[in-house]
Parts: structure tokens; sequence; C-alpha cells
């Protein structure tokens, strides 16, 4: 029995029009995956500008997120390195009040699983946000998450979504930068420096 490669399944990814009803800008699903890289994030769903570029977290809150993990954009972008699959893989719009809506539900279900059974390499998984992290280890309140982090690893580590909302829960929990980012970046760092350059 042939096993699906990879690219293959990538392919049929970017084919998928699941949720074509109800996204405002159409279907674009966006990803960055590989069979080497030691790190996914886990992230939410695109905004406009990763829609437009076919690129996510090229904003400011991935800005932020690079921050937090003290890594260049070329590193982040290297899919050596990072895998990024987020909870909905296309711009799902705005609500009203505004912001975005949550990731579509339909598509965590049909693809996650399939996705992530080809990245053999990962050894850390970034859960983004709150979508990330109830998908993963269920119902809970993110800010107790992050604050135990160490609960989570080695296989996960719970991190607040780096949208510019955030910069005001930082404030408010000095503890994020004096004890989970310094951690956040040596785990991340030995990690990244130990996979694989070919």
């Amino acid at each position: 029995m042939t096993t699906e490669s990879l690219s293959t399944l990538i392919a049929r990814v970017r084919d998928c029009r699941l949720c074509a009803d109800h996204l405002p800008l159409g279907p674009k699903p966006i990803l960055q995956v590989s069979e080497h890289a030691p790190i996914l994030i886990a992230s939410q769903a695109p905004g406009t500008k990763a829609h437009t570029s076919g690129q996510t977290f090229l904003d400011a809150s991935g800005d932020r997120l690079r921050e937090w993990l003290a890594v260049s954009a070329d590193q982040f972008y290297d899919p050596r390195r990072f895998a990024i699959l987020p909870m909905g893989m296309c711009y799902p719009g705005r609500l009203p009040q505004g912001g975005d809506r949550p990731p579509r539900p339909e598509c965590a279900p049909r693809w996650r699983s399939e996705v992530l059974s080809h990245l053999r390499s990962v050894r850390l998984t970034l859960l983004v946000g709150s979508y990330s992290q109830v998908h993963v280890l269920g119902r809970g309140r993110m800010t107790e998450r992050v604050y135990h982090y160490r609960d989570y690893l080695p296989s996960y580590f719970p991190l607040p979504h780096p949208s510019w909302r955030t910069g005001g829960w930082e404030k408010r929990n000095p503890w994020f930068r004096d004890d989970v980012i310094p951690a956040l970046r040596m785990i991340v760092h030995d990690l990244i420096n130990a996979a694989p350059r070919c």
C-alpha cells in the first residue's frame, strides 16, 4: 500500500473548498510544513495580509511572535525549522464588532490529523492563542495555561495570541516577560539549532 507524500497532501489541502460558502474572500488555505521541522506553530487562522500574500504572520502579530521567540524572519519562514498549521487555514472574515472571526470549525477535523501524521520530526508544538489550546488541551483559561507552561512540556508550550491586544495583557502579567519568554527562547533555539539544514 502506497502512502501519500506530503507534497501531494499539501496540494490537496490547497485545493480545499470545504468552507467556500462561508469565506468572504474565498478559500485560500495557507500553511507551512516540512517533514524536518522540529517546531510546530498551531495558530488561529490567517488574517487579510496573509490571505493577500499567501504567507502567514506577515503582520504586526508575526513581528511580536518572532520577538517572543527571538528568531529572524528567515528562520521563522524556514520550513525545516518551523511548521505553521493554523486551526483554520483560510481567512474567516471579520466580526461585526471588530476583530477576525474564529477559525472555521470544519478545517481542523478535516485536515489536521492527516497533515500532522507527516510531521514526524516535531518535538514541540507552540499552542498560540486559545483556539489551538482548546483544540489540543480542552477547555481552560489561557492565562493560567501560559503561567503553568512547564506542566505541558516537553510536547506543548501554550502562548497568548500575539495581537496588539496582548500588549496590555503583558503589562498586567509581568511574569510572562520575566519567566516564560526566556524559557521559550532557550527551548526554541535548542531545537532549531539542532534542526537539519539540508
